[in-house]
């Protein structure tokens, strides 16, 4: 589930001077500016937990991480929980959006999510899942695994009108997440899908029949 990796805001253009062009509003370069700050930081929540867990991220450690004074982390984030739920809400920003941007189809479900699920390169999916089992102690991050839950089930409905299919299936690709946070290697594109396309075909039975 990764939010870092060249997808925060660029540099924000300056400001045009004298009288060749518009002049940017000086309110607009501090909203850049806290952006870029802010994206900065969850990052290094990310980094921190990584490496070390979540035990360790403080403002000041998320201060170092970033390179950045710890009043600059306080500014922004008042407290360590809401350190936390702004790296949550990254991770799902990036997760929800790519969910939705899956084609429906039946016949390429199935590979795209399995793409995205077996991604390359996600270094931080093992701090990812870490911010998702926090909410277990920290409520203020239920709202996001709530939207996750959601964004799946949103994703799995027009390929299984059962909703205890949905929630099997769902429950499901958590653990493939999960495989891919403690397995080495992890699970690849071909084994997640094979197992994706047996969770998107709907179990028959007749009407006395077992489930």
């Amino acid at each position: 589930m990764n939010a870092a990796g060249g997808r925060g805001p660029g540099k924000a253009e300056p400001a045009a001077a004298g009288r060749g062009g518009p002049r940017v509003p000086a309110t607009d370069g501090r909203r850049l500016k806290g952006a870029r700050r802010r994206r900065l930081l969850v990052d290094a929540v990310l980094r921190v937990i990584a490496v070390e867990g979540a035990a360790a991220v403080s403002q000041r450690r998320v201060a170092a991480e970033a390179g950045v004074p710890p009043s600059a982390v306080m500014y922004h984030y008042a407290s360590v929980d809401d350190l936390l739920l702004a790296a949550l809400t990254g991770v799902n920003d990036f997760y929800v959006a790519a969910l939705e941007a899956l084609v429906r189809d039946p016949l390429t479900a199935p590979r795209e999510l399995a793409e995205l699920v077996a991604a390359p390169g996600r270094e931080h999916l093992a701090a990812e899942f870490e911010l998702f089992l926090m909410a277990a102690r920290r409520p203020a991050l239920r709202v996001e695994t709530e939207r996750w839950r959601r964004a799946v089930d949103a994703f799995l409905t027009p390929h299984l009108a059962d909703p205890d299919d949905r929630a099997a299936a769902a429950a499901a690709v958590d653990g493939l997440f999960l495989r891919g946070c403690v397995e080495d290697p992890p699970p690849g594109v071909e084994e997640v899908h094979r197992v994706i396309v047996r969770l998107l075909s709907p179990r028959r039975s007749g009407p006395a029949g077992p489930r």
